[in-house]
């Protein structure tokens, strides 16, 4: 893969990750109520605006990046977002990581070590 691949391999990466933890951090927390009035105060909060932003700023980035790859090895690559997203849940949410989610991270982050290397 050239450098401008891994560049925006990397780019798209952050921007999921920042962009899902935004989002679950715009829609935490007991105080926002139930109902309509929920989604009214997660729209006041600047973590939605960021997810929103993460969220164009990776679809730009995607379209460059499947412009370089084959869609296939693409598509292959980009699930080590749910990884990423997965361990930075734990580590921010304190969200459990139960045996068998460890065990598919492991088995996603083998899949795309495999079309990394084999691409």
């Amino acid at each position: 893969m050239s450098a401008t691949v891994v560049m925006l391999w990397l780019a798209n990466i952050v921007l999921d990750t920042f962009g899902q933890l935004s989002f679950k951090a715009a829609a935490a927390g007991p105080d926002l109520g139930e109902g309509l009035a929920r989604w009214k105060a997660m729209a006041r909060r600047p973590w939605i605006w960021t997810g929103i932003a993460c969220y164009v700023g990776e679809f730009l980035v995607w379209l460059a990046f499947l412009s370089l790859v084959p869609l296939s090895e693409g598509v292959l690559l980009g699930s080590i977002n749910i990884v990423a997203v997965m361990i930075a849940g734990r580590l921010l949410f304190a969200e459990k990581l139960s045996p068998l989610r460890t065990f598919g991270i492991l088995l996603i982050a083998a899949g795309v070590a495999v079309v990394g290397i084999g691409g």
